[in-house]
């Protein structure tokens, strides 16, 4: 017999909730070739499951919700297929940025958002204005986004200060990462059934619990957010400590 999904009022009511959720994004293209439709349809159906994901978030009072939405590699795809992929992008945005308000949602982008194309920089600006009353989930997307490549960008920021004037550690060298002034993810989810990190985060994954599932992204829904956070707060994190 399955088991139910438990609501958000019963997961918040259970506590320990995390207050990062990151997730790959993983199968759209799976998703297409299953169904013997372009891969583009499938990256287009994966957009509703961004909506899943934040309503379920912002229904659970998550303060962050990291998605890994466009990584560097991504720019070796052929370039038609990057075209479409950054016409959704700006297309999305500029559809969801009403009800992305009327949830309280903030947006951040981490990674080089300089190498996106002017007129998605531009919808991104247009968003961010849009939501700067909020104050509510924020909504972090990795855009241009590489572990590796947010680590070098720290470490030529701090180079670029010049010396400290107290000694470097794990603390200091965070508020040079992308990432700044964010708790670490407490959950990863991962979507395809995929088990690796693919360049993301890190740094910050370091204690991260993970959950992965073989849910094509385009199928993924807020029970499975839901069911991500139930066996998250079963688990008991040590961050390295023994009993």
């Amino acid at each position: 017999m399955p088991t139910r999904t438990p609501t958000p009022e019963q997961l918040k009511a259970r506590g320990n909730l995390p207050r990062h959720v990151a997730i790959i994004m993983d199968g759209n293209g799976r998703w297409a070739k299953a169904r013997g439709v372009p891969r583009l349809m499938g990256h287009r159906a994966g957009r509703e499951s961004v909506r899943e994901a934040v309503k379920g978030c912002v229904a659970l009072g998550v303060d962050v919700l990291t998605l890994y939405t466009f990584a560097t590699e991504t720019w070796n795809r052929p370039r038609s297929e990057i075209k479409a992929l950054m016409a959704i992008l700006r297309q999305t945005l500029r559809s969801e940025r009403r009800e992305l308000r009327e949830n309280n949602v903030r947006l951040r982008i981490i990674g080089r958002p300089g190498d996106l194309p002017p007129e998605v920089v531009v919808a991104i600006e247009e968003t961010q204005d849009h939501l700067a009353g909020c104050d509510g989930l924020l909504l972090n997307l990795a855009l241009s986004y590489s572990g590796r490549a947010e680590i070098v960008d720290a470490v030529r920021r701090l180079i670029a200060e010049g010396p400290a004037a107290s000694p470097l550690d794990e603390a200091s060298f965070g508020r040079y990462l992308y990432t700044a002034g964010l708790p670490d993810p407490d959950l990863l989810i991962r979507t395809s059934g995929e088990m690796r990190l693919s360049n993301f985060m890190l740094w910050q994954l370091a204690y991260t619990e993970l959950w992965i599932t073989d849910t094509l992204w385009p199928d993924f829904r807020r029970r499975h957010l839901f069911q991500a956070v139930s066996d998250f707060q079963r688990r008991e994190r040590r961050f390295g400590r023994v009993d």
